[in-house]
């Protein structure tokens, strides 16, 4: 039996399927991925991500501190506002990416993925400065998605802070009368919040939220959805598209990686990297044969292996099976035939831009109609 979230009972009240999932035991459907999938893309889901890692770090040194461990430029973040980054290792391998918030002048909070939250703590404290102060609050803290189209709408009838939040950016507030840090960020592609509040106060918030939430569409979400959903949007699972052997630059996230922001851990290597050319990268594919591409499968082209495929699935959105694939640089540009091998057979698949769904911000409520990396 793996570790469980403040919101376990309510998962297991409502039947939902229970897996687990870096070390925790966490629901990956109540009523059916593809149902929770559209429900997000539609109208508005609730997902418990209270796996998720938490750290507070604080002190006088934490900002030349954090500078030193991440690939972006943490002293440009002012207080209330978030950042994505990476922690790389001296090779240029990826440790995790997460969440940098900073919460005031010498504190800061890190969201870690939830299976890495043991390695990265002990990443941090192996290079913590004098003067610097690493806290775990993962489990003191409970961490709620509220994301989709509708998210604004819900927030409002709850009488939630928050909702005049720009990306990236986070406030102390209320929702529902449960006090946290509520921040307008998320993983699906969509808009939308996440809500960090006591654990205590967790399940009380969940089970409030959906109730006031119903009449706008808001439905539970589990794991599978909030795959399915990431994976449209071409965001990154560590694990598959990052690992230790995975750099940022390979993942094709050169964006996140700040070469000015000082001498951080892995810089000199990713800068060689940089110099060289990357020799492989990541890409989306689109299947033209009836097949999914799952991670690890492999990718060839003239039948020689070129990559393998880090995740894929079934797009409820784009209604195409669809992956991302890390393959060699010469085979990624966007129209390239390629094969992937399901099950022993070689099915053809074509290269495409990510991501393969985009929501159109200039809709009324933020929702819109998929792209698809140019394949129609």
């Amino acid at each position: 039996m793996g570790k469980r979230t403040p919101i376990y009972p309510a998962h297991e009240a409502m039947g939902a399927k229970i897996i687990e999932f870096g070390g925790w035991d966490m629901p990956v459907q109540y009523a059916g991925i593809l149902e929770e999938h559209r429900g997000v893309r539609t109208r508005a889901g609730l997902f418990d991500v209270s796996h998720m890692g938490e750290f507070e770090i604080s002190g006088p040194e934490s900002t030349p501190f954090l500078q030193r461990m991440v690939t972006g430029n943490v002293a440009a973040l002012s207080p209330g506002r978030a950042m994505y980054t990476m922690m790389c290792l001296p090779s240029g391998g990826t440790v995790d990416d997460l969440l940098v918030y900073r919460l005031d002048a010498d504190r800061y909070m890190l969201v870690v993925n939830a299976a890495n939250t043991a390695k990265d703590l002990a990443w941090l404290q192996e290079h913590r400065l004098p003067g610097v102060e690493i806290a775990d609050r993962t489990e003191e803290t409970a961490l709620l998605a509220l994301q989709g189209p509708e998210a604004v709408a819900v927030l409002r009838a709850a009488k939630g802070d928050g909702e005049s939040l720009k990306p990236f950016r986070a406030e102390v507030g209320s929702v529902a009368g449960v006090q946290g840090l509520i921040s307008r960020t998320g993983y699906t592609g969509e808009d939308g919040f996440e809500l960090y509040v006591p654990a205590d106060r967790g399940l009380e918030l969940w089970d409030r939220l959906l109730e006031i939430g119903r009449p706008m569409g808001l439905i539970p979400a589990g794991l599978g959805a909030r795959d399915t959903l990431r994976l449209e949007a071409a965001l990154p699972l560590y694990g598959h598209e990052l690992t230790e052997e995975i750099t940022p630059l390979e993942a094709g996230l050169e964006a996140f990686v700040k070469w000015d922001a000082g001498d951080f851990i892995g810089r000199d290597a990713l800068l060689s990297q940089l110099e060289r050319g990357v020799t492989r990268r990541l890409v989306g594919l689109v299947m033209v044969d009836r097949g999914i591409p799952r991670s690890g499968y492999a990718v060839k082209s003239g039948g020689r292996e070129i990559g393998w495929v880090t995740s894929g699935s079934f797009g409820p959105t784009v209604q195409r099976n669809i992956g991302l694939a890390m393959v060699e640089e010469e085979f990624a540009s966007p129209g390239q035939a390629l094969d992937v091998v399901v099950r022993g057979r070689s099915l053809a698949a074509t290269v495409v831009e990510k991501p393969f769904y985009k929501r159109a911000r200039s809709s009324a409520k933020g929702a819109g109609a998929p792209g698809l990396g140019g394949v129609q």
